[in-house]
C-alpha cells in the first residue's frame, strides 16, 4: 500500500496501536502454567473490545488470533495445550485489521525468568530492526534493510534466517512487495517509494537459518532446532524519519 492521504495515516496508526497494545498485554501477561490458548485468548478478547479483528482468521483461516511460536518454532505458532514454562524462549505475533486497514507487530520473549543466552540473541534482534528501520528511506534501495539487518546480526554473532521475510501492507495483511529480505540480496534492484506502508521483521539465529514446516501444517520451527528470536514493526516508509505504526 502506498499511503496518500492523512486518511489512510490516521487508519493506520489506529490499528497500529491496537496492534502494539495487545502484543504488551500478552507479553505482560505470559507467565508459567498458563496454555498458549489462554494466552491467545488474552489478545482475542482485546482485539474483540477494540472492534478489530484477527488477521491470520479473517485471511487465512488460521487456528488462534495470534501466532504464539515456542523455541525452536519461530513463526505461526498455532495457541493450543502448550503449557509455558519458567525460562522458555517464545514469539508472538499480532496483526489485526480496522476498518479496512491492516498492521502486524510481533516480539520475543523469556517466560518468567533472566536466560542470558536468549536475552543477548533478543537485544540483537531488537536492535537490528532498529536499524533496518533506519535505513527504510524512500528513493533508497530496498536492499538496504536487509543490509542493515544483516550487519547486526553478523556485528552480535548471530545469522539470519533467510528463508522469513518481512512484506508490504495496509488493505490486506500481506501486500507488494512480498518479500523484503533480512539479508543483503545484490540483485534485488527495488527502490523504497514514499509512502509506502511495510511490515519489516528481523529473524536471527544461532543456527544456519533454514526452516521448516511442521506436521501441524502451520508452524515454522529452524531445521537445526537451534534457537532464533524476532522482531517486527509496521512503518510507513518516508524520505525522513519512518514513521512506526506499532507502538
Amino acid at each position: 500500500m502506498i499511503v496518500d492521504s492523512e486518511n489512510d495515516i490516521k487508519h493506520l496508526k489506529a490499528i497500529g496501536h491496537i496492534c502494539a497494545m495487545t502484543l504488551k498485554l500478552m507479553m505482560e501477561q505470559a507467565r508459567p502454567g498458563m496454555t498458549t490458548l489462554e494466552l491467545d485468548a488474552i489478545g482475542s478478547e482485546f482485539l474483540e473490545k477494540q472492534g478489530a479483528r484477527s488477521a491470520p482468521i479473517s485471511m487465512y483461516q488460521f487456528p488462534g488470533a495470534t501466532c504464539i511460536s515456542i523455541s525452536p518454532v519461530i513463526a505461526h505458532g498455532i495457541p493450543g495445550g502448550h503449557v509455558l514454562r519458567e525460562g522458555e524462549l517464545i514469539n508472538i505475533d499480532v496483526s489485526a485489521e480496522l476498518d479496512g486497514y491492516f498492521a502486524d507487530t510481533g516480539g520475543s520473549m523469556v517466560v518468567a525468568k533472566q536466560v542470558p543466552q536468549y536475552e543477548k540473541m533478543i537485544e540483537a534482534t531488537k536492535s537490528a530492526l532498529a536499524k533496518a528501520i533506519q535505513a527504510a528511506k524512500a528513493g533508497q534501495p530496498l536492499n538496504l534493510i536487509g543490509k542493515a539487518i544483516q550487519d547486526e546480526a553478523r556485528r552480535n554473532g548471530y545469522g539470519v534466517i533467510f528463508d522469513l521475510t518481512g512484506h508490504g501492507i495496509g488493505h490486506k495483511l500481506h501486500e507488494d512487495p512480498t518479500q523484503v529480505h533480512n539479508y543483503y540480496k545484490s540483485k534485488d534492484r527495488r527502490i523504497l517509494d514514499d509512502g509506502l506502508v511495510l511490515a519489516i521483521e528481523p529473524f536471527l539465529t544461532t543456527g544456519k537459518g533454514h526452516v521448516l514446516e511442521e506436521n501441524d501444517g502451520w508452524s515454522l520451527r529452524t531445521t537445526d532446532r537451534m534457537i532464533a528470536a524476532q522482531f517486527e514493526h509496521t512503518i510507513i516508509v518516508t524520505k525522513d524519519e519512518p514513521i512506526i505504526l506499532t507502538i
